[in-house]
Parts: C-alpha cells; sequence; structure tokens
C-alpha cells in the first residue's frame, strides 16, 4: 500500500526543502522511490536523514506542486533536519539503503522516532478530491489531456459540495497550475468553486 505524506530533507545550506512523496511501509521502515534528477534524491544521498510528515492540510500538498514550498519547520526531534510546523504527526527517518535506478532510484529508510501533535479527524470528500487533483498535476507532462480533463471534472464535482476554505485554495492553485501548463491549458472558468 502506497501512502501519502509531505517529505522534508536538508539543503546544502541548511534549509528544508519541502515535497510531497508517496511511501510504503513496512513495520519500522519507509520505503521511497523519488524521481531522478531531484533535489530530495539529491539531499537524502549528501545528508540521509529526512521527516516523513503526516499532514490534513491539503494546500500544503498543491502548494508544494505549484511553486509554493514555503512552509513553517521547526527542527527535528532526534535527528538533524526538519518537520512541519503543522503536521498532526511526523516520522524521523534515517537512510539504510540505496538501489539505483535510471528513473526511480528506490531508498530505504529506518524510523529513528515517530511523534504525534494532534488527532486526525479524518479526510472530507474535497480534502480527498484534491489530493488526487494534486497527483494528475505531478504528471502533467505526460498525462492525456483527455483524461486530465475528464478526471478534473470528476474531482471538481466533490469540491464544489463539500469543499472549506483551505481545500478551495489549493484547488485553485491546482487548476491555475493546469490552466498554465503549455500541454493542456483547461478552460479554469468550468472547474472554479466558490
Amino acid at each position: 500500500m502506497i501512502f501519502e505524506g509531505i517529505i522534508t530533507t536538508t539543503n546544502a545550506d541548511g534549509s528544508a526543502h519541502v515535497t510531497p512523496m508517496g511511501f510504503r511501509r513496512r513495520d519500522d521502515e519507509l520505503l521511497v522511490a523519488p524521481f531522478h534528477p531531484s533535489r530530495t534524491l539529491d539531499n537524502l544521498l549528501a545528508r540521509p536523514h529526512a521527516v516523513m510528515n503526516l499532514v490534513d492540510d491539503v494546500r500544503i500538498i498543491a502548494g508544494c506542486l505549484t511553486g509554493r514550498r514555503s512552509w513553517p519547520v521547526v527542527a527535528a526531534s532526534g535527528i538533524p533536519g526538519w518537520r512541519l510546523a503543522d503536521s498532526l504527526s511526523h516520522l524521523e527517518l534515517a537512510v539504510t539503503a540505496h538501489e539505483d535506478d535510471t528513473e526511480r532510484p528506490r531508498l530505504r529508510l529506518a524510523v529513528q522516532g515517530e511523534y504525534t501533535h494532534r488527532a486526525f479527524r479524518g479526510f472530507n470528500r474535497a480534502q480527498a478530491a484534491v489530493l488526487e487533483a494534486a497527483i494528475l498535476v505531478s504528471r502533467l507532462d505526460f498525462i492525456d489531456a483527455d483524461k486530465l480533463a475528464s478526471e478534473m471534472a470528476y474531482l471538481h464535482i466533490a469540491v464544489s459540495k463539500t469543499a472549506g476554505e483551505n481545500e478551495r485554495t489549493a484547488w485553485r492553485w491546482l487548476v491555475e497550475a493546469i490552466a498554465a501548463h503549455p500541454r493542456h491549458g483547461l478552460d479554469c472558468a468550468l472547474l472554479s468553486v466558490a
């Protein structure tokens, strides 16, 4: 099973790099496969610690995919690095193995500590729709235009019916990214939410 989180790695200047990342969990180990090339991969290989943040604010996911990576961070508790200040929980990780691949190298990360900051209240339909739309936006360079339009129209239903302010903001960012993409350019008016 693949879960979605926000991984924070450390840049060469010591600052945090924040990005969405799918991961698999097996007991006290996470498996990630960042695309090559990527800043996340470079950071993990150069500074082999990271934090997997579990969040319910979908603006963070949508924001990272649309150039909004400045989210408040605080120092991790037991490893060198950063965690999102607003995470529900986070796992502090150390890289233990690296399997190279030209497209998606695979890394194993051992859990060094697991921390809970507040309770998860559950996702509403709009949050799930924004998450799915974010995955589509991450694939704009190769997704079929008709498939994208169809899926976004379907996801729009949930957002228009159940979104709060955070979900509407995240949705707007994603729709704007699609409209600006040279391969797509959906009519934003059709996907707008009040």
